[in-house]
């Protein structure tokens, strides 16, 4: 997806918000603010936000010496997830669709996400989810949740590779994951190289137990999103060879959708004005959407 003009007053948000976050005082956080500035003049509108959001908490970093300033965060949305860990398993056993309800539990778990301007009361968005005695969350339509071409690739896969977001949503990532591992398919689950906002690295994927029904992997990226020209050479080979790609959350569909180097399934919320005016779609909207040509 390429930046649009409404991007920059988040990427301001972003920038003040990591900086607080990382205990900076007003006269340091001015000085963020102005080096971001900076930047956007020769920021391409072409490039995708996330490649913005890489510049602007590598400049936060500098500037307050926090490498991750939002690794408490993460570690209670760890936490709070995995409290809910057995309900949602239990909520997709006794489904009439076991995968559809994985599904549709891995994409809720999306809502746990500091990157955006997030309203969402996260406990109690999925209380109400739980709650719910038919579907886990409302699809919108077969254009915008495209599960059963999902499901049929799934069927004659073999081996797939699971793009992760952020903390706590990697344990619903992990009910899905089970499911798939029942249909014989081998799963890499890529979380990113080094702290940037909330996403998922190897320790986070661990602790909730990623590694126990997959292969966790690094993507190399430092990014809030799979930004190809920052990722490890290994893990571009896992992305071209894998039969099958998952890519869970916004920031990924920002960086990958508008040249996707192959055929992939994105599968997040819609929890941004900008997101929304570029699929068309509502906000909330719960999405799957196939991207790119099969190689």
């Amino acid at each position: 997806m390429k930046t649009y003009l409404e991007c920059i007053p988040c990427f301001f948000r972003q920038a003040l918000e990591a900086s607080s976050l990382a205990g900076a005082d007003d006269v340091t956080r001015k000085k963020i603010i102005d080096e971001v500035a900076s930047e956007l003049p020769a920021f391409p509108l072409e490039a995708s936000p996330p490649e913005m959001g890489r510049i602007i908490h590598g400049i936060v970093k500098k500037h307050t010496g926090k490498s991750d300033p939002y690794l408490e965060i993460k570690r209670k949305s760890n936490v709070f997830a995995l409290k809910l860990y057995d309900k949602f398993k239990e909520k997709a056993e006794r489904s009439k669709d076991s995968l559809l309800a994985a599904v549709e539990m891995a994409i809720a778990g999306n809502v746990i996400d500091f990157g955006v301007k997030n309203s969402v009361n996260i406990e109690k968005e999925l209380d109400r989810i739980l709650r719910e005695e038919g579907r886990a969350i409302k699809r919108e339509s077969e254009r915008l949740f495209e599960f059963d071409s999902f499901r049929k690739n799934l069927e004659c896969c073999k081996d797939l590779l699971y793009l992760a977001d952020n903390c706590g949503e990697t344990v619903f990532d992990r009910i899905l994951i089970e499911e798939m591992v029942k249909m014989g398919i081998s799963v890499d689950y890529a979380v990113k190289g080094s702290p940037i906002i909330n996403d998922a690295l190897v320790e986070d994927a661990e602790f909730c137990g990623i590694d126990k029904v997959a292969r966790v992997i690094s993507s190399g990226s430092d990014a809030p999103g799979t930004v190809a020209c920052r990722c490890s050479e290994e893990f571009l080979g896992k992305l071209k060879n894998s039969c099958m790609v998952i890519s869970k959350g916004q920031g990924n569909f920002e960086a990958l959708s508008s040249r996707p180097p192959r055929e992939i399934f994105f599968l997040f919320m819609a929890k941004c004005p900008v997101v929304v005016k570029d699929i068309g779609c509502d906000l909330g909207d719960t999405l799957l959407l196939k991207r790119g040509k099969k190689i």
